[in-house]
């Protein structure tokens, strides 16, 4: 009798645990899916199955996470909500996110977390017309404050929380935590990895003396390497001394990766495809305002070590820091002028461009948007294409020529700052629990993202 299953992924080329064969390629084989899970992995030419998704001569990796992304709501909806934030997201082939604290109202007690988790239902959405909720699944971080550092340990708990997040330097919104004894209030309280956004806030306060009314090539001078270093030290004291896991976000430094290479027993990184790809002065003076994000763009000395950084591992995961502005916002002269840009939709195709370049190996790209976020924070039954594991499939066509463009992205915001970008490589399908989400650039059926699960909370 026939094996049976709901789906199969037949012939496309599976980059998982197996890694390559003793030629050092990937070799075609067919993915079977029952309940939504990932049930066999190998020949199932004679099989059957409900759905049949031919894949020859794409390749077939695990479902992309990103661990940083702001969709904005409840609060500023005019730039984005969880419905068009979930769209960029499973349209760039992107499986998974974890969404930020600094919405209105931040997200800093369980009421709030239970709101986002019924807006991602698709409940009493805040946008005109409402909405059906979320694309791709999901989980929300917590954000620390004085006030709820001894609540932490319960919020970070709760189902759909996929830990607590501090904000060391102030950046968009009104989360901040900048003193050591605060920061080391919220570590003390809680067991689970805390993601971190390391600025230090007395030097950015000092530095905003620096800026130059509409030269953004003042930005990194504004927010400096030093704001960075000096946050990045004082938080890895403070972990090691409360005993408590750190991820620090978007790296921006050469400085801090000998730092955090020293601490990676209880320390993880995170770098941003915007930082890896573009570098000061140029971005500044061709994008201006929509190159401005915290911590910023550097010079290619920077962007090098951070390369150099990842290569030896000392960066684990990247994630893309959507934070999107309308263009309205974006036009205004620096410093008036708001951080942050979209890139959850352009995470792969930027980040696939380069593995073609050779910059990036497509092992280690699946390392970094998908094994490194299931190992860092335990994400239950995801981030691996194997048997057991929720059937997230990320397909992507990695001689595909195509150009990244505003037109293209879903972003309630409209435009990206890699547009005009070509690249080698291109996420074809989404495919979330066994359900194709996404295919060559269509959404498929309705919104239908459920929360993450996370090991450590089971």
């Amino acid at each position: 009798m026939a094996k049976t299953f709901d789906l199969i992924v037949r012939g496309g080329v599976v980059v998982n645990h197996d890694g390559p064969n003793a030629d050092g390629a990937y070799d075609a084989r067919d993915v079977g899916v029952r309940n939504g899970k990932i049930a066999e992995i190998g020949d199932l030419s004679g099989a059957d199955a409900g759905e049949v998704i031919n894949c020859t001569g794409l390749h077939v990796l695990p479902g992309v996470i990103d661990t940083q992304v702001h969709f904005r709501e409840p609060g500023a909806t005019h730039k984005e909500d969880l419905e068009t934030g979930s769209r960029a997201a499973v349209l760039g082939g992107v499986t998974s996110v974890f969404e930020m604290p600094n919405t209105n109202p931040l997200t800093t007690k369980r009421e709030a977390i239970e709101d986002k988790l019924a807006l991602a239902r698709g409940e009493g959405a805040q946008s005109e017309g409402g909405h059906g909720g979320m694309f791709c699944d999901h989980a929300f971080y917590v954000g620390a404050t004085h006030n709820n550092a001894r609540d932490l340990a319960e919020l970070e708990n709760l189902p759909g929380v996929c830990g607590v997040k501090i904000f060391m330097g102030a950046s968009t919104g009104d989360l901040l935590v900048a003193d050591d004894d605060g920061v080391r209030d919220v570590l003390r309280h809680g067991r689970r990895r805390v993601a971190v956004h390391s600025e230090d806030e007395e030097l950015l306060r000092a530095g905003k003396e620096k800026a130059r009314e509409g030269d953004w090539t003042s930005h990194p001078e504004v927010r400096s390497v030093e704001a960075a270093v000096r946050a990045t030290a004082r938080l890895i004291a403070l972990a090691r001394e409360t005993g408590r896991r750190i991820h620090v976000l978007h790296i921006s430094t050469a400085e801090e990766i000998p730092l955090l290479a020293a601490a990676k027993d209880i320390a993880t990184a995170e770098a941003t495809p915007q930082h890896l790809t573009l570098s000061a002065p140029e971005c500044y003076e061709r994008l201006k305002g929509l190159a401005q994000m915290n911590p910023p763009i550097r010079d290619g000395r920077h962007r090098g070590a951070l390369w150099a950084g990842l290569r030896q591992g000392v960066i684990d995961v990247i994630g893309s820091d959507h934070a999107p502005h309308t263009r309205e916002e974006k036009a205004k002269p620096y410093p008036a002028s708001p951080s942050g840009m979209p890139g959850v939709q352009t995470l792969v195709p930027v980040m696939l461009n380069h593995v073609a370049e050779g910059r990036l190996s497509l092992a280690r790209f699946v390392d970094l948007t998908s094994h490194g976020a299931n190992r860092i924070f335990g994400i239950a039954a995801k981030g691996r294409l194997a048997v057991g594991y929720d059937a997230d499939l990320t397909i992507v066509d990695l001689k595909r020529r195509d150009a990244i463009t505003d037109a293209w992205s879903a972003t309630k915001s409209g435009w990206t700052p890699f547009d005009g970008m070509t690249v080698t490589g291109w996420p074809v399908g989404t495919i979330i629990r066994g359900r194709r989400v996404m295919w060559e650039g269509e959404i498929i059926g309705p919104a239908a993202g459920k929360p993450l699960r996370f090991q450590e909370t089971l």
